[in-house]
């Protein structure tokens, strides 16, 4: 029998550890979902919002207890749920965590493409990914299913190729493997449980968008400046601002005015030099924790 939470709470599930699990906290510590209490060893831990709480768990199983009800909301990666094949609605990438799932094979081995991998073993953590796979190009392998080190398998002559993930593709290369193939590409998502979603489609959406709001804060900052009115026109132009900035009056004798705008943290270095020589003074650059739209 599926488990479920009260009607009037959120059950939120979270990685308990893993790579993905730090990013995960900062981001709901800045979303304003404060954990009330502390204690490494708690598996549900309220937060400072009486109406949500936190479930910690295994990565790979999160997307069984959000798909049965146990948790209403849970984040875990594309991946997973693809592995799981839970009947989930992924509602929100968070844009971190991002790899990809490819075929690999030993540098000097003579296989070069799928179809050469008929009969061969393929070691991997996700099994049922690769089973899929490998059944859709309708080519009979054998399944090495492996709990860690993947890579290091067709060395050990376990398996004659793997499947496993990878970011930038240099534990790849430093373990001499030549990737074939890319299976899938994975991201950080929040899923939710289909009943909810419906159910309480209110409190889900509060949760959705504090997320969503600190995700679309990420590389941006706020700028803030005063300008001579004159210099007004040559400012705009200098700014690359979202929507344009905002221009209000100054209480001043010089004729000022003050201008803010959101812009792109990784144009902040050039833009504060160019702002001055515009006829900007007094600039300030803030970041961002929460942008909402």
């Amino acid at each position: 029998m599926a488990n479920s939470t009260p009607s009037d709470l959120i059950r939120l599930a979270v990685p308990n550890k893993g790579r993905i699990s730090v990013p995960i906290m900062d981001l709901l510590e800045k979303s304003g979902l404060h954990l009330a209490e502390s204690g490494e060893r708690k598996l549900i831990i309220k937060t400072l919002d009486p109406g949500v709480e936190i479930l910690f768990a295994r990565p790979i199983d999160i997307p069984a207890y959000v798909e049965n009800g146990a948790a209403d909301l849970g984040i875990t990666g594309h991946d997973m749920v693809r592995e799981r094949k839970a009947a989930v609605d992924e509602v929100l990438d968070l844009q971190f965590g991002k790899a990809r799932l490819v075929l690999a094979v030993m540098e000097d081995s003579p296989i070069h493409q799928v179809a050469d991998l008929k009969g061969a073993r393929i070691a991997t953590e996700f099994p049922i990914i690769t089973e899929t796979f490998f059944a859709e190009q309708g080519i009979a392998v054998t399944i090495v299913p492996v709990a860690g080190a993947c890579e290091l398998t067709p060395h050990l002559g376990v398996a004659d190729a793997i499947v496993d993930l990878t970011s930038s593709g240099t534990t790849m290369k430093t373990n001499n493997l030549r990737i074939i193939e890319e299976i899938l590409v994975t991201s950080t998502q929040v899923i939710a449980n289909r009943t909810a979603r419906q159910q309480k489609a209110d409190k889900i959406n509060e949760v959705l968008l504090a997320l969503e709001s600190v995700i679309r804060a990420r590389g941006q900052c706020y700028l803030m400046m005063n300008v001579q009115r004159s210099s007004l026109a040559d400012v705009k132009k200098t700014l690359p601002g979202l929507s344009g900035p905002t221009v209000m009056e100054v209480a001043s004798s010089e004729d000022l005015v003050a201008v803010h705008a959101v812009v792109d943290e990784h144009c902040v270095y050039q833009l504060i030099n160019q702002l001055k020589l515009a006829g900007a003074r007094d600039i300030l650059v803030m970041a961002i924790e929460r942008m909402i739209r």
